[in-house]
């Protein structure tokens, strides 16, 4: 096919061409242009070639199209991405039904759909070299790329804003699959399970795998829109293409022969790794779970043996040791290792081996860790919480130890193939689950799969690829020992068994760590050389600057290609029927949707370096009776602000201060609570939750931003974590601002930095959030002389200071903390005080007393019920806290996509000559629809009931009110879909629920229904 462009209005065309037609397909065009007014959705339209007029139209590439992989939307132009250049790799099955084979990306092309600013995007990127990761990072995140002006043509085009995107789908390790359509994204077993109209469809796939569903997702869904016979037609012209990231291998080679000819059977063996996208991401910046239980750097790889008799297929996983753990900071070759929430990583834990128990059915574990402090730490939370996991999940899942560093250090590399062979957990597994064999000319299944071996190390690279070769090879030849026990001893399919697995670790290594895999020399010769050792180190030298100085700017493109960047906007398609019940469902969000009240406890207090006294920090933590659902606390000054802590902190002094609150918070009864922390030298930030809410407390990240010495130091700056409770997330940032009693601008420039500069993962900010808390030594003062600040003070007249107070005046004259609240100040200024006493600092210096330490917020669910200082005399700063009320929002997912569904339905079932807006105009939902009866108890059942005679139980469908003047998309007075809510004032200030309301007596004209038939015992009833 073949991409064209026209102007007035600016269309691209996607028509195929006259050889796709001699291939028999139908001659169409794909049609784009934007939609006016709307910058991130299209008008696409599906036509007949002759119905396209291209005289004023010009081919942009002279290359064949191989694809479509989607739209995007980067910078406000909305761009189409197209296969420009692939190559065959092979057919995966030539002895089956249908041709499997697979295409290796080599090159894409992104032309915009908005802007002729980047009409020719192959002169673009060759005119320039091309700039590191690193270097594009800014560009790929700034709102606009240019000034309005700069779509003139003698603009001076520096970069294309797709250039990351294109460096890594062009990077050689994406596929997709050749006409006619196959699903490469899923395992054999899965496809032999479809019907053959299934195995055709595009639409269904393995959405773990497919790394362009987010661009395409609006092309499938306009594809389901069209009609059966010119979706088969879409489907024919190849239009879309899904591709996959990882790696695929194919050989063919000769095997003997059956004894009844004589003549050399043609076998190939292939091998595809599928890598997942839902947590994708580079070496440093992705490791561990997140709260949906998807693993960091997570591949499916399949080995395929295809003959004329039947097929053979074996499918292993890797993944990400499924903790929350983390390396933060320069990373060289002493990996530190973090595990940021060890309490709180149980349910995402289990999510994740539920998912591959649902996948694969029974999963072993097969964990090669070393015994060095970090690794132990790993090995020892993944144990403990398999075990906790068995507890549930039952025998199911086993986990084998294996210490690979230590084996090749005491014997070799040759011990690992013995001793791995030797494992009596592992050999017994291969025994259990099995492979996958099916009849090569019916593709009827002879045997399945069972079970998964699910290998790990700290990358899931070097070590788990070894591994699973070892692993492919035993149960293959346990295969052939059932088909044909003389193909065991044939040379050439171990020797391209053996290429392709080293082929494969490099893949994946270059992907997740940017180099090739270390240990492939072996792999690919099974010698261990001079040359592959003097490899392996260079490697790993260019893996510890890679890492560690272009990944991030890689991490921002990986994350820009998958949509996961907070300020993206998915391109849609241009349709009326369904943008208009995607905007009804923003409206009525409370009918699929409840509120729940949570209270939020806020702290702040500098610490001046000290070490935790014997005085209780209940009076602060705890103030009120009443036990928050969550405990934010930041302090600042940790450790003393000493020319070596600003070099390197002492986390020692942070350690103290966290077992001094948890053993605060075990003073508390039936208290077990959950916190993540971070340290910015003198800052730290502990979040605590109450123990049975970690299941709903999701996508957790800690960020940080120094504004110390011009920021190269920790001596200043702020820390924040932002976690999402429901679906309402919730960001609280602790900060130390710039001090000294003039330092007004510098205050307010450190606030802005830091609002600017933090940055969470995936683009989000602290504006990002819908509610947001700072608890801070802001280091904002009070503009009156000593003496009169002292004695307003003492005698507790705050009028006069507040109008004072530097931060008041910054948030009236919006310098600082524009859009923020903050609770009345009636407490006196906490800073600053003679050590241990009540009394106002008397040293030499003499500072004013000001309100330093403060507590600002912003969001529509917080609401603040207290706010005040605690009388602890541990520090010079008197600590400050803050209790809010917050209603977050619980979206429930069946009734929204219920509602969608009613809505749609109803709109788009027009009758014939009836027109769609006399029928949204006629449109309302019954709100008297009946709820279903009571379950059945020992002593009655829903049938003996009035109104059910004959145990029959009538549904409502009644007839929609027709007025003329009725919007159907108001949320009407009661909704099917709606919850019960509460007032504001039922919620904060009713402790006590309300009374059930008194059942209704029957309507007198109901006739009693007969008695139910006789039974001697109860009937079985069917669960739902």
């Amino acid at each position: 096919m073949h991409l064209y462009l026209a102007e007035s209005p600016r269309t691209l065309y996607l028509v195929t061409s006259t050889q796709d037609e001699k291939r028999g397909q139908p001659s169409r065009a794909l049609v784009f242009r934007t939609a006016e007014g709307k910058p991130s959705q299209a008008v696409v339209e599906f036509l007949p070639r002759h119905e396209v007029d291209l005289s004023n139209a010009a081919k942009v590439t002279n290359r064949i199209i191989k694809g479509s992989l989607g739209l995007i939307s980067i910078a406000g132009d909305i761009f189409l991405a197209v296969i420009t250049s692939a190559t065959e790799v092979g057919n995966i099955r030539p002895s089956g039904g249908r041709s499997e084979s697979v295409a290796k990306i080599h090159e894409v092309g992104f032309y915009c759909l908005t802007s002729s600013t980047w009409d020719d995007p192959s002169s673009t990127f060759d005119a320039i070299s091309s700039p590191t990761y690193a270097e594009q990072a800014d560009n790929l995140l700034r709102e606009a790329y240019r000034d309005s002006g700069s779509s003139t043509p003698n603009a001076q085009v520096y970069e294309h804003p797709c250039m990351a995107l294109q460096k890594i789908i062009a990077a050689g390790t994406f596929y997709h699959a050749l006409e006619p359509h196959w699903d490469l994204s899923s395992r054999l077993s899965q496809r032999l399970k479809r019907d053959p109209i299934g195995a055709k469809d595009i639409a269904i796939y393995d959405d773990r795998f497919v790394w362009n569903e987010y661009m395409v997702r609006s092309l499938l869904d306009f594809r389901e829109r069209l009609e059966p016979q010119e979706r088969d037609d879409f489907d024919s012209c190849q239009f879309i293409a899904l591709v996959i990231q990882g790696y695929v291998g194919v050989f063919q080679l000769p095997l003997s022969a059956p004894p009844t000819n004589g003549s050399p059977m043609v076998a190939t063996l292939s091998l595809i790794s599928r890598l997942g996208w839902k947590r994708a991401g580079t070496r440093f910046n992705t490791r561990g779970v997140d709260d949906d239980g998807n693993c960091a750097n997570f591949v499916e790889t399949e080995t395929i043996l295809s003959t004329d008799m039947n097929c053979f297929s074996f499918t292993q996983v890797r993944g990400s040791v499924p903790l929350f753990w983390e390396q933060q900071g320069l990373q060289t070759f002493g990996q530190r290792i973090q595990i940021t929430r060890p309490q709180a990583s149980q349910p995402a834990f289990e999510r994740h081996f539920v998912h591959l128990i649902d996948e694969y059915g029974g999963v072993h574990a097969i964990n090669l860790l070393g015994t060095k402090e970090n690794e132990a730490t790993l090995t020892s939370a993944y144990t403990r919480h398999l075990q906790i996991a068995r507890n549930a999940l039952g025998d199911v899942v086993r986990i084998t130890n294996f210490d690979f560093h230590n084996a090749v250090r005491l014997y070799g590399h040759d011990a690992v193939v013995r001793e791995i062979r030797r494992q009596e957990d592992i050999t017994n597994q291969i025994e259990s689950f099995g492979f996958t064999m099916a009849d090569t000319s019916s593709n009827e299944v002879i045997t399945l799969q069972k079970g998964v071996f699910r290998t790990n190390c700290l990358d899931c690279l070097d070590r788990t690829n070894f591994v699973q070769d070892i692993l492919s090879r035993t149960v293959m030849e346990q295969y052939l020992s059932l088909v044909r026990r003389e193909w065991m001893h044939m040379g050439p399919l171990w020797s391209y068994h053996r290429e392709l697995w080293a082929e494969n670790g490099d893949a994946l290594s270059r992907i997740y760590a940017g180099t090739g895999a270390l240990n492939t020399s072996y792999t690919r010769s099974g010698k261990r050389t001079l040359a592959g050792v003097l490899s392996d180190a260079t490697k790993s030298v260019s893996r510890a600057y890679i890492n560690n100085f272009q990944d991030k700017g890689k991490q921002i493109a990986i994350d820009m290609f998958l949509g996961n960047i907070s300020s993206q906007r998915q391109v849609t398609i241009f349709d009326p029927i369904h943008d208009l019940v995607r905007d009804t469902l923003e409206k009525r969000i409370s009918e699929y949707s409840t509120t729940k009240s949570c209270v939020i406890f806020a702290g702040t207090w500098n610490l001046n370096g000290r070490a935790p006294s014997s005085e209780s920090l209940l009076p602060w933590l705890f103030p009120r009776s009443s036990e928050p659902d969550i405990i934010a606390i930041g302090f600042q000054e940790i450790v003393p602000l000493t020319a070596q802590q600003i070099v390197q902190a002492d986390p020692e002094k942070r350690r103290i201060w966290e077992a001094k609150i948890i053993e605060t918070l075990g003073k508390r009864p039936n208290k077990k609570n959950e916190y993540s922390g971070f340290q910015l030298v003198g800052t730290a930030l502990l979040i605590l939750v109450k123990a049975e809410l970690t299941a709903v407390i999701r996508n957790v990240e800690a960020a940080t931003h120094k504004t110390g010495l011009r920021g190269i130091s920790g001596n200043k700056g702020a820390v924040a974590i932002r976690l999402e409770y429901h679906d309402t997330n919730i960001c609280f940032i602790t900060a130390h601002l710039a001090a000294g009693h003039n330092n007004v601008d510098e205050r307010n420039a450190d606030y802005h930095t830091i609002t600017n500069g933090l940055h969470f993962l995936k683009g989000k900010t602290i504006d990002s959030h819908q509610n947001v808390i700072w608890l801070a030594d802001t280091n904002y003062r009070v503009d009156l002389d000593n003496e009169r600040v002292r004695q307003l003070a003492q005698a507790d007249d705050y009028d006069a200071l507040v109008a004072a107070d530097q931060l008041r005046q910054a948030l009236d004259d919006g310098s600082a903390f524009a859009g923020y609240e903050e609770g009345p100040l009636l407490f006196r200024p906490t800073y600053k005080y003679d050590y241990g006493s009540e009394n106002y600092d008397s040293s030499e210096k003499m500072r004013i007393p000001a309100w330093t330490d403060r507590i600002l917020y912003k969001g529509p669910s917080l609401s603040l019920t207290v706010y005040s200082r605690a009388e602890l005399k541990g520090s010079d700063h008197r600590p400050v806290f803050a209790i809010f009320r917050a209603e977050l929002r619980v979206i429930d997912h069946t009734k929204r996509a219920s509602l969608s569904h009613l809505l749609l339905e109803n709109v788009a079932s027009t009758a014939p000559g009836e027109k769609l807006d006399e029928k949204l105009a006629s449109l309302a939902f019954a709100s008297d629809v009946p709820d279903l009866p009571p379950p059945s108890s020992d002593s009655s059942a829903w049938w003996d009931g009035p109104g059910h005679r004959g145990g029959v139980f009538a549904v409502y469908m009644g007839d929609a009110p027709s007025q003329a003047n009725f919007d159907p998309f108001d949320s009407p007075n009661e909704s099917p879909l709606s919850s019960p809510s509460s007032s504001e004032e039922e919620l904060y200030n009713k402790l006590a629920l309300q009374e059930p309301l008194a059942p209704e007596p029957l309507p007198a004209r109901r006739a009693p229904p007969p008695p139910p038939p006789p039974r001697t015992t109860k009937p079985q009833l069917q669960d739902s």
